[in-house]
C-alpha cells in the first residue's frame, strides 16, 4: 500500500469512531518529515483515544502495518501515531486550535477523499 492510500485508510478508521474535521495534507514536496499528515478531531479524551486506537488497530489488523511510535494515548488530548510516511494527529478541538499545526503547513495541498465517507465541520479549502 502506498502512503496516499495509507493516509486515506487512516481517515476512514478515524471516521468509524466519529472523528470529525478530518483533513489530509500532502507535505512530501515541502518536507522529509512524512508524505502525509492526517488531522482528526474528537470531543473528549475517551473519543480521542478511541479514534487513535481505531486507526492503529485498523491498519494493524487489515493492512498488517504497525506504527513506529504512538504518543499521548494516556492523556487523550492529542495523540500522535507515526507510520513514517504518514503521521496521524488526533486532537480534542481546543488543543488542535491552540497548536494550529495545519497553519504551519498552509502551503501543503489537501488530499481529496470521498465526502460521503468523511463527516467534517468545515469544507475543504484547497484540493
Amino acid at each position: 500500500m502506498d502512503s496516499k492510500e495509507r493516509a486515506r485508510r487512516c481517515a476512514h478508521y478515524a471516521l468509524e469512531k466519529k472523528g470529525y474535521n478530518i483533513r489530509i495534507l500532502e507535505i512530501s514536496p515541502l518536507s522529509d518529515l512524512a508524505d502525509y499528515l492526517v488531522f482528526v478531531s474528537g470531543n473528549s479524551d475517551r473519543q480521542v483515544q478511541a479514534i487513535a486506537e481505531s486507526v492503529r488497530l485498523g491498519l494493524k489488523g487489515n493492512e498488517e502495518t504497525s506504527p513506529l511510535a504512538v504518543e499521548g494515548m494516556r492523556e487523550g488530548r492529542w495523540v500522535l501515531i507515526d507510520y513514517g510516511d504518514v503521521m496521524v494527529h488526533v486532537f480534542q478541538q481546543p488543543v488542535r486550535d491552540f497548536y494550529d499545526l495545519e497553519g504551519m503547513w498552509n502551503e501543503a495541498s489537501e488530499l481529496s477523499f470521498p465526502v460521503g465517507d468523511i463527516r467534517r465541520e468545515e469544507t475543504v479549502g484547497r484540493q
